[in-house]
């Protein structure tokens, strides 16, 4: 199909005039830079674009929902159509890289339609457009939105804020305000006359100035904008000094905050008249905004008197009267958070009535049914798999079945059948839930990318697809596209939103060949599998596989066997960008973070043996495979193979703290668990050559750092925060390797009261 559009680049590429930018795009497309004719009359020979539901162009007869429509000669003149205007960018570039099989070129003189896998394909938590890492160096906001509808996408997520961090009081000792840079709450962007004053407009404006451009740059590609917001979200407390009865639920952590922060009583006529008059100020702004995607019960927001309120159930005074049952607050208080979506809905309606409100669903084990019996109706819930109750996720990882919750990580890529009863069990009910995959490394393998694992993900949306689910959410969206060229993922979310028909090999074979051309096509597919390879052999350490790894400073901390015997102004470099409070115990203990146990003892060595069994391994064998073919390759491979080169050792670099940090766990534990010398001895051997390993895994993170010639992590130009590094890594791991040197050789120590520590001062 490539060839064909090749062959023929000169043919003229016409839109109706009037045609909707989208539309125009979609043509530049196929146009091969030649310029679109405007013209309702185009000539013979002509390659026409449209669409609609109603396009003068496409399939005769009835249609279906959402398809794709192509009726071409053997010069690439005819028409090409699509049901809306995202899909038709999408399908002109499916087009244009050749992504249809042999059946459905033999096909297109008559014509092809194509119907895709989802009729709802949007981002969640869109990590470097919206989210904690939007400061990533050299990233293009326009770039990366139209890689989303190239890729596939039917909406995008425009919710970010414009300053690095949230405006949002807090104390010296604790951590909590940061949590505000994420998920940025309504209140972020607008205000009330309740609220008036509470923020400064200037913060505002910005931020609905940023939030208006991301709208506008998804229209220029049919993409429908859309929010993700932790809410209901706090108010400072000066607010409530103001208006006490207003004061609904407690929702801060309690170890990580060290302020009380609270949300407004949800059920109260001036709260609920606050978020009416909250939502209908931002739709008058964006009067296409699609959807807010709801998470709360976490990071500053929560309903009131649901169950997994870090406090504990909790609220205002409006809602449960005293010596209710654990069953009828349950009850209560999902109606409750019912109204209150509810209100969003149909204040959003009035200016969008399609648009739709969308709970994520896994903090409400006891409310579940509740929440769900009272969906429907432009409410419903996003969950990684149909099985979700509570935060106990279903599935086990497919290499240690011991590990267990990988449901929605890149671990994921099948359904157990009971997911179809609960589909059409949630269908007869009015709803359409949205089920959450993982395209990359957000959420699984930060701060990483380009790490190639196409085939899984290939087959997670394939389940995804024949399960019968229409609308599905990317986890952390495409991260840094700019930056990873030759990133297969990319064309995979392509072919199996839009031709779910094309088989995965003819999906590699063409973005391979297009890169590294005919002669290296098969290696570059034959890396790519070894890399993926070794990711599904990846142990999953609780915390560290996911965010953690960056929030606990994982890269840049000395793993020496009594990390406070590294004075604390030494430590500071790391710790003031921990996500974590003076006396959290992962200061000292790596298997422990607050009240939570990461790592075991047993655990801790059983996922060391897996990281030198299973991972290492098979990453030197494909960095060496890689290096050979990079060295050998012509001009036009060379750089592609050099850039997966950079990708391995990016992986080997990760995947070898992780295995270090279980280690730790492991001989730290095992040498304060035992009074016999002999033991402690081997506990103290296994320490040693941990740090062995770590110093040269350090050294080696520094060298490519410095001269790996690709940009392997998100990086922040802004400056460090807890959820990104910045352009000082390399210095950071330099002065990581002077604490280890000089702190190595102490012995084992963990303060195990480090709970009850007060502030320091000063």
């Amino acid at each position: 199909m490539a060839d064909l559009f090749a062959r023929s680049a000169a043919r003229p590429v016409a839109v109706a005039a009037g045609a909707s930018l989208p539309v125009r795009n979609a043509a530049a497309v196929l146009a091969r830079g030649a310029s679109v004719l405007d013209t309702d009359a185009p000539p013979a020979g002509s390659l026409r674009l449209a669409s609609g539901a109603n396009s003068p162009i496409g399939p005769p007869g009835t249609r279906p929902g959402a398809w794709a429509w192509a009726k071409l000669d053997a010069q690439g003149a005819g028409e090409v159509s699509a049901s809306d205007d995202a899909l038709l960018y999408a399908f002109a570039h499916l087009l244009e890289t050749g992504g249809l099989t042999d059946d459905q070129q033999g096909a297109l003189a008559d014509g092809l339609l194509v119907e895709p896998a989802f009729t709802m394909h949007r981002p969640l938590f869109d990590f470097t457009l919206t989210q904690s890492g939007r400061t990533v160096r050299d990233f293009d906001p326009e770039r990366y939105v139209e890689a989303l509808a190239r890729s596939g996408f039917t909406h995008v997520e425009v919710n970010g804020l414009a300053t690095a961090l949230a405006f949002e009081p807090g104390v010296p000792s604790e951590y909590y305000d940061e949590f505000y840079t994420y998920c940025p709450a309504l209140s972020q962007f607008v205000d009330s006359p309740l609220t008036r004053g509470v923020y400064p407009h200037e913060y505002l404006a910005a931020n609905l100035n940023r939030l208006k451009k991301m709208a506008a740059l998804g229209r220029r590609y049919g993409l429908k904008p859309g929010l993700c917001c932790f809410e209901p979200r706090t108010l400072p407390e000066f607010f409530f000094q103001r208006y006490p009865t207003l004061r609904g639920a407690r929702v801060d952590h309690p170890f990580r905050s060290h302020l009380p922060r609270y949300v407004l009583a949800q059920d109260h006529p001036a709260s609920q008249e606050h978020y009416r008059t909250m939502v209908r100020n931002l739709v008058r702004e964006v009067p296409d905004l699609a959807y807010m995607s709801v998470w709360t019960n976490d990071s500053g927001a929560g309903f009131e008197h649901t169950a997994s309120l870090y406090v504990g159930r909790n609220g205002g005074p409006y809602l449960i009267r005293e010596w209710r049952n654990h069953d009828k607050i349950a009850e209560a208080a999902a109606q409750s958070a019912l109204r209150w979506l509810r209100l969003v809905r149909d204040a959003a309606a009035e200016v969008n009535p399609d648009f739709e409100v969308i709970l994520r669903l896994e903090p409400f084990k006891v409310e579940h049914d509740t929440f769900v019996k009272g969906m429907g109706d432009g409410i419903s819930f996003e969950a990684p798999s149909l099985l979700v109750r509570g935060y106990h996720l279903p599935y086990n990882h497919p290499n240690y079945p011991e590990q267990q919750g990988v449901a929605g990580s890149i671990f994921h890529d099948s359904f157990d059948a009971e997911e179809a009863e609960r589909l059409a069990h949630y269908r007869a009910a009015g709803v359409e839930p949205k089920i959450t995959y993982s395209p990359g490394t957000v959420f699984n393998a930060e701060p990483l990318l380009g790490i190639p694992f196409p085939r899984r993900l290939h087959r997670k949306l394939t389940a995804t697809h024949e399960l019968g689910i229409r609308h599905i959410n990317a986890m952390g969206g495409i991260m840094h596209p700019d930056k990873t060229p030759y990133w297969p993922h990319v064309d995979v979310l392509r072919a199996a939103t839009v031709n779910p028909e094309l088989p995965v090999e003819n999906v590699l074979q063409s973005a391979a060949t297009r890169w590294a051309g005919p002669k290296y096509a098969a290696d570059l597919v034959r890396l790519w599998d070894e890399t993926e390879t070794a990711v599904e052999w990846l142990p999953l350490v609780p915390l560290y596989s996911h965010f953690g790894f960056v929030w606990l400073r994982t890269w840049v901390r000395p793993l020496v066997p009594d990390i406070e015997a590294i004075p604390r102004e030494d430590r500071l470099y790391y710790e003031r960008f921990l996500v974590s409070t003076f006396n959290n115990p992962n200061i000292n203990d790596l298997g422990r973070d607050v009240l939570f146990e990461l790592i075991s003892e047993e655990a801790g060595a059983a996922m060391t043996k897996g990281f030198d069994d299973n991972v290492l391994p098979r990453l030197d064998a494909a960095r060496q495979d890689a290096e050979r073919l990079a060295a050998g390759a012509d001009d036009q491979a060379r750089p592609v193979f050099a850039d997966l080169v950079v990708r391995i050792r990016a992986l080997r670099a990760w995947a070898a703290t992780q295995r270090n940090t279980c280690a730790w766990v492991a001989g730290v534990y095992g040498y304060l668990g035992t009074e016999d010398e002999t033991a402690r001895a081997g506990f103290r051997a296994d320490l040693d050559r941990m740090i062995d390993l770590d110093v040269e895994n350090t050294h080696e993170l520094i060298d490519l750092w410095e001269n790996g010639g690709a940009e392997f992590m998100m990086v922040s130009d802004v400056g460090e925060t807890s959820f990104i590094y910045g352009e000082n890594f390399g210095d950071l791991l330099r002065r990581k390797l002077e604490l280890t040197a000089q702190y190595r050789h102490h012995a084992p120590r963990i303060d195990k009261d480090i709970l009850w520590r007060l502030a320091p001062q000063g």
